[in-house]
């Protein structure tokens, strides 16, 4: 499926679609980029019998030492049985400080770039993975993962995941959905 735009308008059905097939094909894990929690909170009242796990921002992004996801937010996802996940971002980090000191080449960013190509919202479905196998959350079997070019969700995958120690092992299976590149 290609929406003829990215952004927030594609959240409900990417969702939907990423349900629909993750039932299809027997997944029973889905991770989800959420900054706020909305997007999070989607996933989980239409994905029923999946393990949702949330992957947000690392405190500090939008403000020092405060996360993102609201409290309040973040206790209704866990007692929903949603997983949170809130790390430095697995294609950047670190080297994202050091590119603005010192500029060259860095893989971590060339990675990223890369996928980049797909669109943004690739971009974050990968990173998301790996910052979600990195947290201990997920078993190592496929997985849909679902991320964003800014606010809510446009892209959706289906991968295996690996950590960033393994990062050449994650595999793209399907593209689900995603902004056509118009």
């Amino acid at each position: 499926m290609y929406f003829k735009k990215s952004g927030k308008s594609n959240t409900e059905d990417t969702i939907k679609w990423a349900y629909r097939r993750a039932e299809e094909l027997g997944i029973k894990e889905i991770v989800v980029a959420s900054s706020s929690g909305a997007t999070a909170k989607m996933a989980q009242s239409i994905c029923k019998g999946m393990k949702i796990i949330c992957v947000s921002y690392h405190a500090g992004v939008e403000a020092p030492f405060k996360l993102s996801i609201p409290e309040r937010t973040r206790r209704g996802l866990e007692e929903a049985g949603v997983k949170i996940v809130c790390a430095t971002h697995a294609l950047s980090g670190v080297e994202r400080g050091l590119a603005n000191k010192f500029p060259g080449p860095y893989p971590l960013l060339l990675a990223a770039e890369v996928l980049r190509m797909f669109g943004h919202g690739t971009k974050v479905a990968v990173e998301v993975a790996i910052m979600a196998a990195d947290s201990g959350n997920l078993s190592g079997k496929r997985i849909i993962s679902i991320g964003g070019s800014s606010h809510g969700a446009d892209t959706a995958l289906v991968l295996t995941p690996a950590c960033q120690s393994n990062f050449f092992d994650i595999k793209i299976h399907e593209i689900i959905c995603k902004p056509g590149l118009y």
